[in-house]
């Protein structure tokens, strides 16, 4: 499979020394998700994006709080084997509503059907995290747990017809809309829900 570079990140040295209290070798996220390549931005971090497709399955027996891990495993497993002395950072964030993982929707009629079935439960966003060296895996998740106030149709439609949220687990993103007006209350991490628990990748990649 053909790895996909994007845009290299580049702080200069005083800052990256300065603010993740070392220096570092440029980190490697193994993501396309523009929400994760924000949180990194904000946090300082030098790092450049590179990816490879990979299988997201995951065996059917797994318990749903561990699938997360497995599947961001695959992701940093399939740069590792290119990129042996650098530092890979990959995710992957699930919905999971009464046990069930809820995935992307599909279309239009399948968003609607998901959020309509979050509207006015508590779920739970699990993200899990691999930072893979040669010598060394580090694998741990994060779970949120969110309330969606009750959504009218209306609020529902007007929300998958402008912000279109076909590449979200979910069918939302907490920063958008819909996070304004309709989540009643989280306990856990914000960023964890946007697909990063920034703070706490920060204190394992600064071990390394």
């Amino acid at each position: 499979m053909k790895l996909q570079f994007d845009v290299k990140f580049k702080l200069p040295h005083y800052l990256a020394t300065n603010l993740l209290g070392m220096s570092k070798e440029k980190l490697i996220l193994a993501s396309k998700s523009p929400r994760r390549k924000h949180l990194l931005e904000l946090a300082a971090v030098d790092f450049e994006i590179i990816t490879n497709d990979t299988d997201e399955s995951y065996p059917a027996e797994m318990p749903v709080e561990r699938v997360p891990e497995y599947i961001a495993l695959q992701k940093a497993l399939a740069i590792q084997k290119d990129f042996p002395e650098r530092t890979i950072l990959a995710a992957d964030t699930v919905v999971v509503l009464h046990n069930q993982i809820i995935g992307k929707p599909t279309d239009r009629a399948d968003a609607i059907r998901i959020l309509t079935s979050l509207a006015g439960q508590t779920h739970h966003v699990i993200t899990g995290v691999v930072l893979a060296t040669n010598d060394e895996i580090v694998s741990f998740s994060d779970t949120t747990e969110v309330l969606f106030h009750p959504l009218t149709l209306s609020q529902i439609e007007y929300y998958v017809d402008h912000y279109k949220p076909y590449d979200k687990a979910g069918a939302y993103a907490i920063q958008e809309w819909i996070g304004v007006i309709g989540i009643q209350k989280i306990n856990g991490c914000f960023y964890n829900v946007m697909g990063l628990p920034i703070s706490k990748v920060l204190a394992h990649y600064n071990k390394k």
